[in-house]
């Protein structure tokens, strides 16, 4: 299998492993969305890595599978790519993305679905479809955009060029860059650290940030107030608050 999970000490690794450069073939797509749904469901994984080894995070789609493609078969293929990566998008829990190597087209728009995106200091993303004639099709045109502004997004999308890691984490395309051999170590890390927190209340302050940047502000402050109010009825409320009091902050311990 192309794309495993691997659960340990809370976190869910999504490991890619296509070699030579971890090519998102119809096969990895559907395998993606399966994984992201088990993510979700199981208990054990309480915050999420997705990682393509040392070498290189993925380098897009599978370009030969997609020539003998027309355009009858995108239009059905296409809504299957795309919920392939909008299944990894709502996880309903904190997801990393650890970055090594090219991470370019639907690599890129992976990397996008992430919360939070740690790069190696020699990874180099990119949209590049517009050179093949053709724009994103896993959300890039969306969530880039989102991420670092319609005017940076459309400088990328548009020439298809390729930005290493520093210009990366200056556009806000990742967040961290490190030392290549240590990326799967720090993005295991800050998973690691969420698994430890209150799922509940991280579930409910992933969906306030995303579904409120899809509405207008009162709506997303309507879903900010339902969720603070009903976290009053979780235990992980009530220990938090417990521990506060009684020995200070940061010292709660969360089912």
């Amino acid at each position: 299998m192309t794309l495993s999970l691997e659960v340990s000490e809370g976190v869910g690794t999504i490991r890619l492993d296509r070699p030579p450069m971890n090519a998102l073939d119809i096969a990895s797509q559907d395998r993606l969305r399966e994984l992201a749904v088990e993510a979700a469901d199981r208990a054990d994984v309480r915050a999420v890595v997705l990682y393509g080894g040392e070498k290189v995070f993925a380098a897009g789609a599978d370009i030969k599978e997609m020539q003998a493609m027309d355009h009858a078969a995108m239009v059905v293929r296409s809504r299957a790519l795309q919920d392939s990566f909008t299944a990894v998008a709502r996880i309903p829990k904190p997801v990393v993305a650890a970055v090594t190597g090219y991470a370019l087209g639907g690599g890129c728009e992976l990397a996008l679905c992430a919360d939070y995106r740690i790069a190696a200091d020699n990874a180099k993303l990119g949209q590049p479809e517009i050179l093949l004639g053709l724009i994103p099709g896993a959300g890039g045109t969306q969530r880039l955009s989102r991420l670092i502004g319609p005017s940076r997004a459309k400088d990328l999308i548009f020439t298809g060029r390729m930005v290493k890691a520093e210009e990366a984490l200056a556009l806000g395309l990742v967040d961290r860059v490190v030392p290549a051999a240590e990326v799967y170590e720090q993005a295991f890390a800050w998973a690691a650290g969420l698994a430890q927190g209150p799922a509940i209340a991280l579930r409910g302050a992933k969906e306030c940030v995303d579904a409120g940047l899809e509405s207008d502000i009162d709506t997303g402050l309507t879903i900010e107030r339902n969720w603070f109010a009903g976290l009053f009825a979780t235990e992980d409320r009530e220990s938090g608050m417990r521990s506060f009091i009684e020995e200070g902050p940061g010292k709660a311990k969360f089912a």
